[in-house]
């Protein structure tokens, strides 16, 4: 359900940028409201709040970033919030986000490793990538994960690429397990 609402109010704010041809403004304003919202957790807790009339977390939204943000930032928040969809508003932006990043044609990977990867590791890695998908640009998030004993595990997306020994170790203790001595 929230990620058909976040899909849903996040289309709705894409596609009036898309309308209006801009794009880059929406997307520093998505950014910087998120920012916002993740800075300052009251801020939710004000909004939830139950005590505290429809009409008066609209005035906080407006008292906060009318003048600040475009008038129809300002106007989805007001929206957002007197739909009472302020728990939503974190996937909302992160949809947003996501979206933009599809429409600037810009992956998202992350990739596991069992040490820390040198700058020259990271580079290679990150130009593979790009050659080999159809992103003009990729944004990498490195972890390390001692339990691959070595190799990388890639996420782009919903796919995997996955070349550590842990996994190249457990398949062969599967094949292993099903031979049968006679």
């Amino acid at each position: 359900m929230a990620k058909l609402v976040s899909k849903t109010y996040g289309d709705a704010l894409f596609d009036l940028a898309l309308e209006k041809d801009n794009i880059s403004v929406m997307k520093e304003e998505v950014l910087a409201v998120k920012q916002i919202f993740d800075e300052n957790d009251e801020l939710l807790k004000l909004l939830n709040h139950p005590k505290i009339m429809g009409e008066e977390k609209v005035k906080i939204i407006e008292n906060i970033f009318k003048g600040k943000v475009s008038d129809d930032m300002t106007g989805f928040l007001v929206i957002v919030v007197s739909k009472g969809r302020y728990n939503d508003i974190p996937d909302i932006f992160a949809y947003i986000e996501k979206r933009i990043k599809e429409y600037e044609n810009i992956g998202v990977a992350s990739v596991a490793s069992p040490m820390e990867l040198t700058d020259a590791q990271k580079k290679a890695i990150e130009k593979r990538l790009l050659e080999t998908t159809k992103y003009k640009a990729v944004e990498v998030e490195y972890k390390i994960e001692p339990e691959l004993i070595g190799g990388l595990v890639i996420r782009i997306e919903d796919r995997v690429m996955d070349s550590s020994i842990k996994t190249k170790l457990e398949s062969m203790t599967k094949a292993l397990n099903q031979i049968q001595l006679s």
